[in-house]
């Protein structure tokens, strides 16, 4: 599966214990299938002093959710996407660029 969202991208929460939370996408792990969002899925992680965490102790970390458990936002509300191909002549050479939409407005995202 390919995933349409990508870093930095607003997305919602759609399933899991944090339903209804809103974020911003800090990371996207393609192969596994994975994003980190901001706020979201909140972990804690025990961990030993050593030398950047000098004092150790418990941290707060955000752990990976599933693409399929968020919707992109799009102005405020939670949007499929889609790609649109755009096929255009240049100075005789096809130049081919594929576009990201929302699929409930149609409107070209980037």
């Amino acid at each position: 599966m390919k995933t349409k969202i990508k870093r930095g991208d607003m997305v919602s929460i759609i399933a899991g214990k944090d339903l209804g939370k809103e974020g911003r996408v800090l990371s996207v792990d393609r192969k596994k299938e994975r994003l980190i969002v901001e706020g979201i899925n909140i972990m804690t992680k025990h961990q030993k002093p050593n030398r950047t965490n000098q004092t150790g102790g418990i941290t707060r970390v955000e752990a990976p959710i599933h693409v399929s458990n968020v919707m992109y936002l799009h102005k405020d509300k939670p949007t499929r996407l889609g790609y649109k191909v755009e096929v255009t002549e240049e100075n005789g050479k096809r130049v081919v660029s594929k576009k990201r939409f929302a699929k409930s407005t149609g409107e070209i995202i980037d």
